[in-house]
């Protein structure tokens, strides 16, 4: 039996990864701040796994990391996808603290603390999952705040996976291009949409770094739209 933790599960990607991921051998542990979204998602799912655990807390605190941490348990856990996050738009100058604040929690000390605190029960062969993005390698006009936070789980990441070598914990990166989710009902400005990856596609690239042999790692996959990145 595996357990399966994945932020953010609520919808987008997070969503199509948790529908990727479900098999009768598994286990759900699926996180979301939103408790109709998230009960969506887990009624979508449950009839296909072993179990489906709801988390619903707030990552952007050290409280709510704490609490999810708490409600895992000690028991093995076989991958961590850490997939929520969070986009502040605007030019750098009229960012607030308290965003600035909320996209280093969300996007930088919660798959931190998760990574510190919950690869002591992982094992051999098991796997963690990084969402991150072009904008982990590229700086984009307005998206100073989302590029930093990437910049920095892309720097963090690449370090813990020297470290967990030793221990056979593989540390998988996913860099989408935009992907077409409800991120961008909130972003101002017209965008193609229509031109853009989907969530399905971007669970189809965890799926395949996940199901390769254990003792091969898809280490960084980036999924671009042929036709260039927006």
């Amino acid at each position: 039996m595996k357990r399966i933790l994945i932020t953010g599960a609520s919808r987008g990607i997070g969503r199509a990864i948790a529908e990727k991921l479900a098999a009768p051998e598994v286990t759900l542990l699926l996180h979301g701040r939103d408790t109709v979204a998230l009960a969506e998602t887990c009624k979508a799912v449950q009839c296909r796994c072993a179990g489906v655990v709801k988390l619903i807390h707030d990552l952007a605190t050290e409280k709510g990391v704490a609490g999810l941490i708490s409600q895992v348990g000690g028991d093995p856990l076989d991958v961590l996808v850490n997939n929520a996050g969070i986009a502040v738009v605007k030019p750098f100058r009229e960012i607030t603290f308290e965003e600035w604040k909320q996209t280093i929690g969300v996007n930088v000390t919660a798959p931190f603390l998760l990574m510190q605190c919950l690869t002591g029960q992982m094992p051999p062969g098991s796997s963690i999952v990084n969402i991150l993005s072009i904008a982990a390698k590229s700086g984009f006009e307005n998206w100073s705040a989302y590029c930093m936070s990437k910049f920095a789980l892309e720097g963090f990441s690449q370090s813990v996976r020297a470290e967990l070598r030793e221990r056979r914990i593989r540390v998988l990166n996913i860099y989408p291009a935009a992907t077409n989710t409800e991120i961008w009902d909130d972003v101002a400005g017209e965008w193609p949409r229509e031109k853009m990856i989907s969530a399905d596609q971007v669970a189809d690239a965890v799926a395949f770094a996940l199901t390769r042999p254990e003792n091969v790692a898809a280490e960084n996959i980036t999924l671009s739209n042929a036709a260039g990145n927006l």
